[in-house]
């Protein structure tokens, strides 16, 4: 197998991250949270890019034949992203902030990286599933008694 980094697949897979990005950073953008819209499609794009150039020097350095691993770009990333998410996490005292923000984050680069590994489908799955969780969940978590964290 040979991945053309100048080629289309290589340009969807950018696209299709930063756009599931995007698609998840509107809600928290509605919302008025700091990671919104741009930090989101940003995070996707940075992960998609990432992931197709650990791809494409995979295959130019060697591909299977070579002792070169590309999953240690995704490891890279894991740890980087927590870090960021972590950043946003605020304790004051037993009131924890922005922890929904920090684990969307988190699954936004887990799509970058779905994204520029060119698996569509699961992208496309992540995106439905966190909307649900957003949105859905969201409005249900406003009925259950004794929620005073509803609305981060």
């Amino acid at each position: 197998m040979h991945f053309d980094a100048m080629g289309y697949e290589a340009y969807l897979r950018l696209f299709v991250g930063t756009i599931a990005g995007m698609v998840l950073g509107v809600e928290r953008e509605i919302k008025g949270h700091d990671a919104g819209l741009r930090t989101h499609g940003f995070v996707a794009l940075s992960a998609s890019v990432m992931t197709v150039t650990a791809l494409t020097l995979f295959y130019q350095l060697g591909g299977p034949d070579s002792r070169l691993d590309p999953l240690r770009v995704i490891e890279g990333m894991a740890a980087a992203i927590g870090i960021i998410a972590a950043g946003l996490i605020i304790v004051r005292g037993d009131n924890v902030k922005n922890l929904t923000s920090a684990a969307h984050i988190w699954l936004t680069a887990t799509l970058g990286i779905a994204s520029g590994a060119g698996y569509y489908p699961i992208v496309a799955v992540g995106t439905g599933l966190a909307l649900i969780l957003l949105i859905v969940v969201g409005v249900a978590e406003k009925w259950l008694p004794g929620r005073t964290d509803v609305g981060e």
